[in-house]
C-alpha cells in the first residue's frame, strides 16, 4: 500500500505548492516541479521512483499532450507549418554546435561532444503546453508554431541519434538503418493521418450510442493510448502521438465534451504525477566537483534553444516580441533529453561520471522554462494592450 502513501504527498503537495507559486506570480507547474524535488531523494526523501511512478507519469504526459492537441487550432498549424518548420531546425543548429563546444571545452571526444550537442537539441514541450494552458494562450499562434516545432524537432532528433550511435555507439544504441528508421516515420505520419481523417470521427459516432457509461471519453482514450503506442514502435515520442490523437478528436463535433471530462481525469491523478516524477530524477551526488561543466552546459541548453528557435521564426514573419516567446516555449528538454541521455548511457556516448550533471541540466531546464514563459508572454500582452489604447485614442 506504498504508492497509496505516495499518492496522498503527491496529490496533496503538488495542488498546495501549485497555489504557492501562482501567489508568488508563478505558474503553479513550476511549484509542482520544486516539489517533486523536495519530496524527492535529493531532499526528503519521502517518494522514490518506481513502476508505479513510472506508468502513472507516463499516462500523465501523453494525457497531457492529448489535451494539448484537443485544444489546438488546426487552421492556426496549418498556416504556421513553415515557422513551425524553421524553429525546428534553428532549435537544433545552435544546440547541436553549442553542445559540440561545451563538450571540446572540457575535454571530451568528438564522439561524446556530439552526442552533448544532440542531447541539447532535444525539446519536450509538456511543460510549455501547461503553462500556456494557465495563460489561455494554447490557441495563439505563438502556441501552434511551439507545437509543430516540437513534432518536426522529435523526428530530426531522432534521426540524428540514430546517425551517431550507428557511426559511434558502442552499445545498444549501434547498427541502427538509417533507411528503416525514416520509413518507420513515414508509415507514422500516413497512418495517424489517413486513421484521423476516415477512422476517429466514424468510430466516435458510432460508438457514442453504446449504452454504457462515458462511451465517448473511453474512445477518446482508446485513440490516444493507441496512436501513442504506435508511435513508440516507430520510433516516434509518444507523445506525439498522443497529440496527434487530441488534433483528430480537435476536428469533429465531440471536441468539448471530451476535453472536458478527460481535463478532469487528468489533473486530478496522473499529470501531478508526471511533474512531480520530474524532480526525482535530481540527485546532488558529486556535483560539487563539476560545477562548472554544469553552470556551462545549463547556460548553453537555455540560450541556444532559446536563440535558435527565435531566429527561425524571426526569419518567417514573426515580430521580435513573438519570436523570443516561441523560443522561451522551446527551452524545456524534459522527459525527451532523459530518455536521450538514458540512450547515451547505454551505446557509450555518454560517460558515467557525466550523467547526474547532464540530468540536472535537463531538470533545470525544465524549472527555467515556466517563469521565463510567463515573463515573456506577459510582456507581450501587456505590448498588445498598448497598442490597442494607442489606436483607440485614434
Amino acid at each position: 500500500m506504498e504508492f497509496v502513501l505516495y499518492l496522498v504527498l503527491i496529490l496533496l503537495g503538488t495542488k498546495l505548492a501549485g497555489h504557492v507559486a501562482v501567489r508568488l506570480g508563478q505558474p503553479s507547474v513550476l511549484g509542482e516541479l520544486i516539489i517533486g524535488i523536495i519530496l524527492g531523494p535529493a531532499i526528503l526523501g519521502w517518494i522514490h521512483d518506481g513502476e508505479f511512478i513510472h506508468f502513472f507519469a507516463e499516462t500523465g504526459v501523453l494525457l497531457l499532450m492529448f489535451m494539448a492537441g484537443l485544444e489546438t487550432d488546426m487552421d492556426q498549424l496549418k498556416k504556421n507549418w513553415m515557422s513551425a518548420f524553421a524553429v525546428a531546425v534553428g532549435g537544433i543548429i545552435l544546440p547541436l554546435a553549442g553542445g559540440f563546444g561545451a563538450g571540446q571545452l572540457f575535454g571530451f571526444s568528438s564522439a561524446h561532444s556530439l552526442f552533448l550537442g544532440v542531447l541539447l537539441s532535444a525539446t519536450s514541450v509538456s511543460i510549455t503546453v501547461q503553462v500556456l494552458k494557465e495563460m489561455n494562450r494554447l490557441d495563439s499562434r505563438e502556441a501552434t508554431t511551439i507545437l509543430g516545432a516540437a513534432v518536426v524537432d522529435d523526428v530530426l532528433v531522432v534521426v540524428l541519434l540514430a546517425v551517431l550511435t550507428s557511426f559511434f555507439g558502442t552499445g545498444t544504441g549501434g547498427g541502427i538503418s538509417i533507411g528503416l528508421l525514416l520509413g518507420k516515420k513515414l508509415i507514422f505520419f500516413a497512418g495517424v493521418f489517413l486513421a484521423g481523417w476516415l477512422l476517429v470521427p466514424r468510430t466516435l459516432k458510432l460508438l457514442s450510442r453504446m449504452k454504457v457509461t462515458e462511451p465517448l471519453v473511453s474512445i477518446a482514450l482508446v485513440f490516444c493510448f493507441a496512436f501513442a503506442y504506435f508511435g513508440e514502435k516507430m520510433g516516434i515520442a509518444g507523445i506525439i502521438g498522443a497529440f496527434a490523437a487530441g488534433l483528430a478528436i480537435s476536428q469533429t463535433t465531440y471536441k468539448h465534451e471530451i476535453e472536458r471530462k478527460v481535463e478532469a481525469i487528468s489533473y486530478s491523478i496522473f499529470v501531478p504525477v508526471f511533474f512531480v516524477s520530474i524532480g526525482l530524477n535530481v540527485s546532488f551526488d558529486g556535483v560539487g566537483n563539476q560545477i562548472g561543466l554544469l553552470f556551462v552546459l545549463t547556460v548553453v541548453a537555455v540560450l541556444t534553444k532559446l536563440l535558435g528557435g527565435a531566429a527561425g521564426a524571426r526569419l518567417t514573419g514573426f515580430n521580435g516580441r513573438s519570436s523570443i516567446a516561441i523560443g522561451s516555449g522551446m527551452v524545456s528538454r524534459g522527459e525527451v533529453a532523459l530518455i536521450i541521455a538514458a540512450t547515451g548511457m547505454q551505446s557509450g556516448l555518454l560517460l558515467a561520471e557525466y550523467f547526474t550533471n547532464v540530468i540536472i541540466t535537463i531538470i533545470l531546464t525544465t524549472l527555467i522554462a515556466p517563469p521565463l514563459l510567463k515573463i515573456v508572454f506577459s510582456t507581450r500582452a501587456n505590448s498588445d494592450a498598448v497598442r490597442e489604447k494607442k489606436k483607440i485614442k485614434f
